[in-house]
């Protein structure tokens, strides 16, 4: 296990011991630290798949209005 020194606000520090007294600090700050990795690899996949989405989009072949509203009264009774 490593050791992590950094340095918060106070107000920070104290509204942080006040939210989570009696609990282990370290164990805490491990899984808000997890947390905050998650979120950050979730949102790189994210915006990697929207830019595949938009890429396949922009190579998707283009219909007309006409041949939307065609196709649309076709698979109507």
């Amino acid at each position: 296990m490593t050791t992590v020194n950094f340095s918060v606000p106070e107000d920070v520090k104290q509204a942080f011991n006040a939210a989570f007294a009696g609990q282990n600090k370290s164990a805490v700050l491990t899984q808000l630290m997890r947390d905050a990795v998650q979120r950050v690899e979730e949102q790189r996949r994210s915006k990697a798949a929207i830019g595949r989405i938009l890429s396949r989009r922009s190579q998707a072949p283009v219909s007309s209005a006409a041949a939307l509203d065609k196709a649309r009264k076709a698979g109507r009774p």
